[in-house]
Formats: C-alpha cells, structure tokens, sequence
C-alpha cells in the first residue's frame, strides 16, 4: 500500500478566509515504512505573513518572496501523490482543506476525504482524554524531535511517519525507523526502503523433539511431518 505522510505550513488558520499554503512537505510510504521518496516545497503565498504564524513556523516573507507560486508546483505535487495512494495528516482535515484550496484556485481535481487516515483521530481513539498532538505523541512514543525548534513541515512529516507506525503497530516495532538497527535493503518501486529486520532463533534437538511429539499426538496427519514421512517411506 502506498501512502503519503505530509504536512503543511500556512498564513492562518482559515482556508475559507483567505489563508494560504506557505509549505508542503511529503513523504512516501510503502506498507507504512519510508522509502526516501520526499516532496518539500516553499511556496509565495501572495500576500503577507502575519506575525502570530511566523512565531509558529518561522517561515518569513522575505524567505518566501523568491519561492514558487502554487500553481507552479501544483502539477508536481499531483504527480507525487499519484492515483491510488492514502494521504496521512495530523488533524488531517486542516492540511486537505489547504491543500484542496489551492487546487480548486488552480483549476486542479481535488481529493476526497475518503482516501485519508487522520492520526490525531487515531490517538484520540487509542489515548482518550490526553494530549495528542505531535509533540505529545512524539514523547510518550519516545521519538527524538529535538530537531523540532519551529514547525516544519517537511520534519513534521518525518516525524509523523514514526509516529503512525507506532500509532498502528504499538512502540515495540520503533527499531524499524533507525537505520542503524536495519541489516536489509531492498528496492520497492525503484525507491530504497527499510525492510524488516531479520531475526534469527537457535532451536535445540530437544525442543525439535518435544514440537514433533507435540504435532504427532495432538493433529491428524499434520502437513508439517508430510515431507518427513514421505523420506521414512
């Protein structure tokens, strides 16, 4: 299954209201890992950044004034989402709202609510009556976002996707993001992906033994031994 984990920057609170997308960032996943597929955009807003967002994201109007409008990279952001893949968002509505904004003033598609997981929804769900924002849930999953000084949404994102997988599968599985701990590469779409980590368990003669006893006395002609009574015939 292929995802995309992303998060966007904006001037305001309100897309209704005249509010603008000032930063997008993505990443791929594919079965929920990151295959190092990123999309990161700054973007001009055409209009002025107030203050009380600066202090959030600490993206200015002087570091915008250079950067693309959204309808020049409106087509490259279609085409790494692609046809079929989910979108993931904290407080997802907030991003699609932005982000279908903008592709409805460009005369782009927009994207159904049908194809996005919402992890704050998730969290809510599975901690109720607690903090959940990202923050939140980066420290009671123990994920390291000292990195984090402003938002940003294409650490956001990275962070996110950490995040989801321990949302999903519980905070055992953390190991799968740190690369130090990964022993096999593979190609996934011609993107390199973190696989599984491989594990491998010594099983004694005794314990072959005791299994064996236990398939033979317990289930009627088990497929397990097939191969072996085949070799004893």
């Amino acid at each position: 299954m292929r995802e995309i984990c992303f998060d966007t920057e904006t001037t305001g609170k309100f897309a209704e209201y005249g509010d603008r997308v000032i930063e997008i960032g993505a990443i791929e996943l594919i079965d929920h890992i990151p295959t190092g597929n990123t999309f990161h955009e700054y973007i001009n807003p055409e209009r002025e950044v107030p203050e009380e967002a600066i202090a959030i994201h600490g993206i200015t109007n002087e570091q915008l004034a250079d950067k693309p409008k959204f309808y020049e990279i409106a087509q490259k952001w279609i085409d790494f989402v692609g046809d079929d893949s989910v979108f993931v968002a904290h407080n997802a509505k907030f991003d699609m709202d932005f982000t279908n904004m903008e592709l409805k003033k460009c005369g782009f598609k927009t994207y159904d609510n049908d194809r996005v997981i919402d992890t704050l929804a998730i969290a809510r769900k599975k901690f109720p009556g607690q903090h959940n924002s990202l923050e939140a849930l980066c420290k009671r999953f123990g994920v390291d976002d000292s990195a984090r000084t402003f938002h940003g949404a294409l650490l956001d994102a990275q962070l996110l996707a950490e995040v989801y997988y321990k949302l999903i599968y519980g905070d055992g599985n953390a190991g799968l993001f740190a690369s130090e701990n990964t022993v096999k590469i593979h190609k996934i779409k011609n993107k390199t992906a973190i696989n599984i980590i491989e594990r491998n368990f010594n099983i004694s003669e005794a314990e072959v033994a005791e299994h064996r006893a236990f398939l033979e006395n317990n289930i009627k002609n088990p497929l397990w031994l097939a191969d072996e009574v085949k070799k004893d015939a």
